[in-house]
C-alpha cells in the first residue's frame, strides 16, 4: 500500500471522530439556536415597535456586513480585553449562532412577506388574532417555501464550521492540521478532510431533496383538498 494511502487510512478515524464529536454537534446546536434567533428577529422586523426594529436591523447589518472569521476572532480573542473570556467551543457556538440568526432572519422575513395578503385577510375574517394567524395560517405555508434556502444554509454551515479551527476547536480541520504537523503531509490530510466534508454535505443534500419532495407532496395534497 502506498505511504499516502496508508496515512489516509490511519488518519480516517481520528478525522471522522472529530467530525462526530465536534463538527456535527457544533453545526446542529448553532443552526437550531440560530434559527430560533432568526425567527424572533424576523418577527420583530415585521411587527415589532420602532426601537426594537432599529436594534435588530443594526444587528443584521453588522453581522451580514462583516466576515464570519472576523466575528469569531472578536468573540474569542477580542472579548478577553474587556474581561469576557470564553472557552473555544462556546465562543464558536456564539459566533455561528449569531451569524446564522442574521442571515436566516432575512430568509424567514422574505418568506413570510411572500405569503399573499389574502391569507392574512382570510385568517382575520375567522376572528384570529395576529399571532393566531401567523401560527395557524402563515407559518405552515412559509415553512414549505423556506425549506430549500434554510437547507442550503445548513449545508453551508457544515463547511463553515471548519473556521472553528482558528479557535482551537478540535473539529475535522483542526484534527487534520494536528496530524499534518506531525506527518508533514498537509496535502494528503487536507484532501482527506475535504473528502469527509464532501461526504457530510452529500448526505445532507440528499436529505434536502427528500425533504423538499415531502413538503411538495403535502403542498399538492393541500391544494387538491381545498
Amino acid at each position: 500500500m502506498p505511504a499516502w494511502l496508508q496515512l489516509m487510512a490511519d488518519s480516517f478515524w481520528p478525522l471522522l471522530k472529530a467530525g462526530l464529536q465536534f463538527t456535527v454537534p457544533l453545526t446542529l446546536i448553532s443552526f437550531f439556536a440560530g434559527l430560533l434567533l432568526a425567527f424572533a428577529v424576523a418577527l420583530i422586523r415585521l411587527f415589532g415597535p420602532a426601537p426594537a426594529v432599529a436594534v435588530v436591523r443594526f444587528y443584521v447589518w453588522l453581522i451580514r456586513g462583516t466576515p464570519l472569521l472576523v466575528q469569531l476572532f472578536v468573540i474569542f480573542y477580542g472579548l478577553p480585553n474587556i474581561g469576557i473570556v470564553l472557552d473555544p467551543l462556546p465562543a464558536a457556538l456564539i459566533g455561528f449562532t449569531l451569524n446564522v440568526g442574521a442571515y436566516n432572519s432575512e430568509v424567514i422575513r422574505g418568506v413570510i412577506e411572500s405569503i399573499p395578503k389574502g391569507q392574512w385577510e382570510a385568517a382575520y375574517s375567522l376572528s384570529m388574532t395576529r399571532w393566531q394567524a401567523i401560527r395557524r395560517t402563515i407559518l405552515p405555508q412559509a415553512a414549505r417555501v423556506s425549506v430549500p434556502p434554510l437547507s442550503n444554509a445548513f449545508i453551508a454551515l457544515v463547511k463553515d464550521t471548519s473556521l472553528a479551527a482558528v479557535l482551537t476547536v478540535p473539529e475535522i480541520f483542526q484534527a487534520a492540521q494536528r496530524i499534518a504537523a506531525v506527518t508533514y503531509e498537509p496535502l494528503v490530510l487536507y484532501t482527506e478532510a475535504a473528502l469527509i466534508y464532501l461526504v457530510f454535505s452529500t448526505v445532507l443534500s440528499s436529505a434536502q431533496v427528500r425533504l423538499e419532495k415531502r413538503f411538495g407532496k403535502h403542498a399538492a395534497f393541500a391544494g387538491t383538498s381545498q
